[in-house]
């Protein structure tokens, strides 16, 4: 009894199988960042059972034994940031696309480090009696909300085959999930992706822009303008408005200057330790005065939790007046720095947020051969007029919206999320 027991059991159950395919893949990543496609090899350990009878529901498990590419030297990747899902090709007496997927659990990837991707799994319902033959395909690697999309550039070989044989269509040998032989669009994440569009309409413009100068006037409120900005990044660019303000305060024949972000304009994909965001902006000056001013905020005193807001700290500089009459301050190019990566914005169209009645100092701003100083360094920023050049010489030419909320690399891909939310001041 125990025996033929044995032997039902092995016909409707089956022992399970396991076996290693190999096959070149180009695997693309996200569109505009600029990085060339990656061709390497994926290697797969594919698990289903040997037997199995009709109407049997059976397990399936992809493992990946090697990812067609290391992790680039951009960035290091945190822990359980990545997920994959893709296609497993069913053929022989049943035809299917199979849909695979794994968690998103991964250890800490450092820079040039080898990937390493979940176990997926899927489930397949046989509906006829023959050899069905299982066959990996096309992958997607989701990172921080940023698709690599991995295809089989070659032939590949079955990697593992089951005999069905006819049955009583009872229960199956895996778990008894209903079917799923549906196929997958291998460029659709499995996870959630957070919004890339925000909106920037702020409420109202507290105040009006102020003229100064006259009766011993010392503080000046500028007024809120909305800014659309181009965020060019590793990944390409983006679009985004932001509501600033700039005010300044006289101290001497120079002006110390706020610039202030009403809202924030991302939420951060991953936790970011303290001391790794740094923003910095140019004041485009206009009127009177040409030139720029470079103003800067502080590095973020905190860990910015994963799924909060990015505030943008108040950006400070100095500005000492080139030319005698009404000069205008407009927000210009905003630079940051996170992460150990550079990105930029340039605005689409400006406007002016402050005017103030100044008077020609020494060394000061106009015609851009004499530079206005930051606060924080003392360094020279100036230009020969229109957007100004980004930043000193510590933070280089990068174009970039608000802080960068996380930087995604996978098989050479990277992201930048932005996400709408409102500061509290």
């Amino acid at each position: 009894m125990f025996t033929g027991a044995a032997v039902l059991l092995g016909v409707s159950a089956g022992q399970a199988q396991a076996a290693e395919v190999s096959y070149a893949t180009k695997c693309v990543p996200p569109s505009g960042i600029g990085l060339p496609d990656v061709n390497g090899t994926t290697k797969v350990d594919i698990t289903a059972p040997a037997t199995a009878e009709v109407g049997d529901t059976v397990d399936i498990v992809w493992k990946f034994t090697q990812a067609a590419s290391k992790n680039p030297d951009i960035i290091d990747l945190p822990a359980n940031s990545v997920q994959p899902s893709g296609t497993l090709k069913a053929a022989g007496a049943q035809s299917a696309d199979i849909a695979m997927q794994g968690p998103r659990e991964n250890p800490a990837i450092p820079k040039g480090g080898a990937m390493t991707l979940s176990d997926m799994k899927g489930t397949l319902k046989l509906t006829a009696a023959g050899q069905v033959t299982l066959t990996p395909d096309a992958y997607v690697v989701n990172a921080l909300s940023t698709d690599t999309k991995c295809a089989p550039t070659e032939a590949v070989r079955p990697a593992v085959t089951i005999t069905v044989t006819a049955g009583g269509g009872g229960s199956g040998s895996g778990s008894g999930s209903p079917s799923t032989s549906t196929s997958p669009d291998p460029s659709q994440s499995q996870s959630p992706s957070p919004s890339t569009s925000p909106s920037g309409t702020p409420g109202t413009s507290p105040s009006a822009s102020a003229t100064g100068g006259d009766g011993g006037q010392t503080d000046f409120t500028g007024k809120v303008v909305d800014i659309p900005y181009t965020c060019a990044s590793p990944i390409g660019e983006k679009r985004a408005t932001s509501p600033i303000q700039i005010n300044a305060k006289k101290s001497g024949g120079s002006y110390d200057l706020t610039v202030q972000f009403k809202k924030s304009v991302m939420d951060s994909p991953i936790d970011i330790p303290a001391g790794k965001v740094k923003p910095t902006m140019q004041i485009v000056l206009g009127g009177a005065d040409t030139g720029s001013v470079t103003v800067e905020g502080p590095l973020n005193a905190a860990t910015i939790p994963q799924g909060t807001p990015i505030e943008i700290p108040d950006l400070k500089g100095v500005y000492k007046p080139g030319a005698t009459g009404d000069s205008t301050l407009s927000p210009g190019v905003l630079t940051i720095e996170a992460m150990g990566t550079k990105t930029v914005c340039t605005p689409d169209s400006t406007a002016v947020s402050l005017t103030l009645n100044t008077a020609e100092q020494a060394s000061g701003a106009s015609g851009g051969s004499g530079s206005s100083s930051s606060s924080s360094s003392g360094g020279a920023a100036s230009t020969s007029g229109g957007l100004a050049e980004t930043g000193s010489g510590d933070h280089g030419a990068l174009k970039a919206l608000g802080l960068v909320a996380g930087t995604a690399i996978l098989l050479g891909g990277a992201v930048f999320t932005f996400m709408p939310g409102r500061r509290t001041r």
